[in-house]
């Protein structure tokens, strides 16, 4: 089973669709509720419930999450059934396989309650409707468009006592993620340096700086205090959101002085010098930190990736 525990809980949603065929004298059947065995809309309703709920014991790389809602709905045509199935979760993973599962085995209760009456029935395809909750949703702007710096920032590294690990974990999670990272850079804990790197930055019109380092409580820790003499606009959120999602895998993570903020159309973001720190950060931050640069640019919240699921 593939490891999720670093991705942060959003909102999941799916809607599968599957298709009963049965002789018209079936259909009437079905609309006059005279079918031997009962109502075969509501039968299937509550076992696609159950079936939801249960699929990681049937797919076994499914992961258990908790559902939240389902949805059951019926077309009845001439020619036959058309079911769909809407599920919802908050969780870290998709739930296509659960409304599809469920689609499955409503289909299924249709053809063992008709098939004493039908000897024609048939069940036909099981398709994925709709999905969305995942990182395509969160991916409305082209990352390859956009450019990025990754700012070291530690007197040790800068005096080559140290090797630098975080700021090339950054560089690289950055060109997986499709962003150009044109300057990567090592400094010292310098204040006015700080300023200054940043500035020059901004100054060249770069969309991302993302720095790591100083941070902490040392007395050499000047991030947090460069940033006030140097964005314009603060973003609580980002800095807010790294420590959440920190704070659940280690006790540590809500020491971070780190911030966030614009100056001209550059978002800065400091995140912390440790390299679990700087994972934690960038799992939480991505994919949904691109939208901040359609956000620059005017462009509206002209996407929710939350559908209306009915209850």
């Amino acid at each position: 089973m593939i490891d999720i525990s670093r991705k942060d809980p959003t909102l999941r949603t799916a809607t599968a669709r599957a298709q009963v065929f049965m002789a018209p004298a079936t259909v009437q059947a079905i609309r006059d509720r005279t079918v031997p065995k009962g109502d075969p809309f509501e039968v299937a309703k509550a076992t696609t419930v159950q079936a939801v709920k249960n699929t990681p014991q049937i797919i076994p790389y499914c992961h258990p999450i908790a559902i939240t809602g389902v949805a059951v709905s019926y077309e009845v045509t001439d020619a036959g059934v058309t079911i769909d199935v809407s599920v919802s979760a908050v969780d870290r993973t998709g739930v296509e396989v659960e409304a599809m599962t469920g689609a499955s085995v409503a289909a299924l209760v249709f053809y063992d309650m008709l098939k004493m009456i039908d000897d024609g029935l048939s069940i036909g395809s099981v398709v994925l409707v709709e999905k969305r909750g995942g990182k395509s949703d969160f991916r409305k702007i082209d990352p390859s468009r956009l450019s990025a710096a990754v700012l070291v920032l530690s007197d040790s590294i800068a005096e080559g006592k140290k090797k630098d690990l975080s700021g090339l974990m950054i560089r690289e999670r950055l060109e997986a993620e499709g962003i150009p990272v044109q300057d990567y850079r090592i400094i010292s804990d310098d204040r006015d340096g700080i300023i200054a790197q940043l500035k020059a930055y901004a100054d060249e019109g770069l969309n991302l700086v993302i720095t790591t380092g100083g941070t902490g409580f040392g007395p050499r820790d000047h991030v947090p205090e460069a940033m006030n003499e140097v964005v314009e606009r603060e973003v609580p959120g980002i800095p807010e959101a790294a420590r959440a999602h920190g704070q659940d895998r280690t006790p540590f993570s809500m020491l971070s002085r780190a911030r966030a903020g614009i100056r001209g159309d550059t978002l800065i973001v400091n995140l912390p010098g440790s390299r679990g720190g700087v994972s934690d950060s960038l799992d939480a931050l991505f994919p949904g930190l691109i939208h901040a640069f359609k956000m620059l640019r005017g462009g509206a919240h002209d996407h929710d990736p939350r559908p209306e699921v009915k209850a």
